[in-house]
């Protein structure tokens, strides 16, 4: 996109060349590594792998700086960060074509991904700086302040590498905590621009970016320098981040995986529902970690719910995210291919029945899977009991309320959930009783800036977002003021 001359800081990025961002310089590594187009398997362009003296120089760099940023005012702080999300804004397309090339996902989806970190950057500059007045008389004054933890480390996953960036990067540098953003390396080039373009808004050392392979999260949360980490990722790497961080007591916020389930009333619309909720299913190719992965229908419409289900999902277009009219771009690495490609194979050997889809079209030439629904599966399938993100879900027949909560709440997850339904007693009634972070009535997976965001049992610890996210990057000092001594 032609940089917009009326915006601050917008002038074009170089796409062509991806630096680790330290101390306000780009910088080179000598070893390099390259990921690649999961749509085409093309290879992509190198980038940096860093080594622990780079680790150790982007550390060095933010501990100097943070200590002058915590003292800029916290106006001043917010208008700085209202910039950067102006000058994201005006590069967007330049953004959008990166993401979909690296991530796959259709470019409709990458423009809202870029809107939705745009959005959420102008939001957390538009919180007032928290403090709580707890009392106020002629015999005392309480008040509880947040100040900054320090250095925060962002550990950013590559399912929406973009968006999830900017949440951490506006809750950070807003509360006046420097901050080193480390992507995924299967999407690292984004968030290496993402830590470019803050070069023009932030002075040197507050906004840094590391790319690395896999040895560098480890080395970032056992660095003794970091006083924060915040980690959107698999619950299995959330455990080995927690036990990492706690070697040093480092303040750390999870955001995990879900199983989140959708409980689908006796009285809906099939026609209106079945879309909605299979849409939820299946965005991003059921990479998000509060897409719908479990669908409780009730046996009264169950048939007519997976009939409309069915003919949504066969009108869905699966290819290039660049190709227009794409719904389904591919699974984003390998890794998390063979993993859904394992499910599809565990699908064929137990005979579970395909209501649509398949097990065997997957991808020659990029990780494609094709949508699949699979009807009325066992409990204990690994379908039902894991979280497959990617493009395959069960549905199941539930009558009684009472049992249908008790197998929704069936899991170690507790992310998300929704109730639908035309009855906003029962659905306050089912709602209420679900044990996750976030509960939907008749839609799913609406999120917001300003709502806290996060998960119940192993879908996370902590928040995002919010008032309650800023804090997450703050300590809380409670001062008493006797009005004599």
């Amino acid at each position: 996109m032609a940089a917009n001359g009326n915006v601050k800081g917008a002038e074009p990025l170089d796409f062509t060349k991806f630096q680790n961002v330290i101390n306000g310089k780009l910088v080179d590594t000598k070893e390099t590594r390259r990921t690649v187009n999961p749509s085409t398997f093309e290879e992509l362009y190198p980038v940096p792998v860093s080594s622990q003296t780079d680790i150790d120089e982007a550390i060095e760099a933010a501990k100097k700086a943070q200590e002058s940023w915590a003292n800029v005012p916290w106006a001043e702080r917010a208008q700085a960060v209202k910039d950067y999300a102006d000058a994201l804004e005006a590069l967007s397309e330049d953004f959008v074509k990166q993401l979909v090339t690296e991530q796959g996902k259709p470019k409709a989806f990458a423009q809202g991904e870029l809107a939705d970190a745009v959005k959420w950057l102008r939001q957390f500059a538009e919180f007032p700086e928290p403090e709580d007045v707890l009392q106020d008389d002629d015999k005392k004054k309480v008040i509880t302040r947040y100040t900054p933890l320090g250095v925060a480390v962002g550990i950013v996953p590559w399912n929406f590498p973009i968006q999830l960036s900017a949440g951490k990067i506006g809750a950070a540098l807003i509360t006046g905590n420097s901050f080193i953003l480390k992507p995924s390396p299967f999407t690292p080039y984004g968030g290496l621009k993402l830590a470019e373009l803050g070069q023009r808004f932030f002075p040197p050392g507050v906004f840094q970016a590391l790319s690395g392979d896999d040895n560098l999260g480890p080395w970032l949360t056992a660095h003794p320098g970091v006083d924060k980490v915040s980690f959107t990722g698999s619950t299995a790497t959330g455990k080995k981040v927690m036990e990492s961080c706690a070697k040093t007591l480092k303040r750390v916020t999870l955001e995990l995986g879900g199983n989140d389930p959708a409980i689908i009333c006796a009285d809906v619309n099939p026609a209106e529902v079945a879309p909605g909720v299979a849409f939820m299913a299946l965005a991003n190719s059921g990479q998000i970690c509060i897409a719908i992965k479990r669908i409780f229908i009730h046996e009264s419409v169950y048939d007519d719910v997976l009939k409309a289900m069915v003919a949504f999902v066969k009108s869905l277009k699966v290819g290039d995210g660049h190709e227009e009219g794409t719904f389904l771009g591919p699974i984003n690495n390998q890794q998390q291919f063979e993993r859904v490609k394992n499910l599809l194979e565990d699908i064929e050997k137990t005979q579970l029945n395909i209501a649509t889809g398949t097990t065997k079209n997957v991808g020659e030439k990029g990780y494609f899977i094709q949508p699949t629904i699979i009807d009325n599966p066992p409990e204990d399938s690994r379908i039902v009991v894991e979280e497959p993100f990617g493009p395959v879900f069960p549905v199941l027949k539930w009558s009684d309320e009472e049992d249908v909560i008790k197998r929704a709440n069936n899991t170690d997850m507790g992310l998300g959930a929704s109730v639908w339904t035309r009855d906003p007693q029962q659905a306050e009634r089912i709602g209420r009783r679900l044990k996750a972070g976030n509960v939907w009535i008749n839609c799913h997976g609406e999120v917001q800036p300003n709502a806290p965001f996060g998960g119940h049992k192993q879908s996370g610890i902590g928040y995002e977002w919010g008032v309650g996210g800023l804090k997450a990057y703050c300590n809380a000092q409670s001062i008493y003021l006797k009005r004599s001594a």
